[in-house]
């Protein structure tokens, strides 16, 4: 079955174009959502953290100290790199098993990453597609959706690559600037993934 990696910068819209290919069957892993779950339920990527970051990580009922966490990696990036070195095996490792329990015949599922292309997930696709949005648009959604101030969103922004060396790396692009159809798009990329 064939992997397809897709991402974009925040605000882009990854998630809407994840959920046009759903529509059409397409099996898709939330890298980012299961790293937040994995970050309470991996064993071993617990362990890790606790190690890297000191016991005050988690809570007494298990749950993760973003504060703290946040607080360590947020402006350093020696440690940010730390932290990613411990999640991102397993995220692979959760795919890996996630891609196991799908029937076998599954044209293609998709991969959905903030992070596609920073953390080399990218490597284990078959093909990537960028979604890409306006940055005046990006900013507006991720104000509305997150109540954050444009400050904030520039600065989230800025630990992400830019659209243009993404788009050196990707392999389709999906253009949501609100002036082409999202969905005519992901048909004509569904017709050629299958």
């Amino acid at each position: 079955m064939m992997k397809i990696g897709i991402t974009g910068g925040i605000g882009s819209g990854k998630s809407t174009v994840c959920y046009v290919f759903e529509h059409l069957g397409i099996p898709v892993f939330y890298a980012d959502t299961v790293a937040k779950e994995i970050m309470v339920t991996d064993p071993v990527l617990t362990a890790g953290v606790m190690e890297a970051f000191g016991a005050e990580s988690y809570d007494a009922a298990g749950r993760l100290n973003n504060k703290h966490i946040a607080g360590i990696v947020f402006n350093n990036s020696t440690e940010l790199a730390r932290l990613n070195a411990l999640v991102h095996p397993a995220v692979f490792r959760a795919f890996d098993l996630w891609l196991e329990a799908l029937p076998a015949n599954v044209p293609y599922v998709l991969k959905e990453a903030a992070l596609l292309f920073e953390s080399g997930s990218y490597q284990a696709c078959d093909k990537t597609v960028l979604v890409t949005s306006p940055l005046e648009t990006r900013l507006r959604r991720v104000m509305e959706r997150d109540g954050a101030t444009e400050e904030q969103v520039l600065a989230r922004m800025s630990k992400q690559w830019s659209d243009d060396e993404k788009l050196k790396m990707a392999d389709f692009l999906i253009r949501n600037d609100e002036s082409q159809s999202v969905i005519l798009q992901v048909m004509e990329l569904h017709h050629q993934f299958i």
